[in-house]
């Protein structure tokens, strides 16, 4: 799932000509672009989804949809490591060894089906 989500400036700085942000999601800190909010101050709330702040909000709101978030386990799901919950689930997040040897087999096939050679070292 992908929210657009209420967080807070911290910091913004400029990045190869882009005004960028340091934006707190009730305890987890991304970076943001503010292209879209060039006036937006630190301290300030915005809506941001996929790394781009799309509007203002006030503190109130921003912290009733971050509360909410929270209790329904949202934040978790959006900014969640991958690697921890895969873990606690007790299995690899990346599919294993044996997902990485079906994707070379796979790849092979692919390329030798396509006509290319194969050589034993997968090149």
């Amino acid at each position: 799932m992908c929210l657009a989500v209420p967080g807070r400036v911290v910091e913004i700085m400029e990045r190869d000509g882009t005004r960028m942000a340091v934006v707190d999601f009730g305890g987890v800190v991304k970076d943001v672009c503010l292209e879209y909010l060039p006036d937006l101050g630190v301290g300030e709330y915005a809506i941001v989804h996929v790394g781009f702040a799309l509007q203002r909000l006030d503190e109130e709101s921003a912290r009733k949809t971050l509360d909410l978030f929270a209790e329904l386990g949202l934040l978790q799901e959006e900014f969640g490591d991958p690697w921890e919950a895969a873990a606690a689930a007790g299995e690899p997040a990346w599919g294993g060894l044996e997902a990485v040897e079906e994707v070379a087999e796979v790849a092979q096939v692919g390329a030798a089906g396509a006509g290319h050679v194969v050589r034993e070292d997968g090149q």
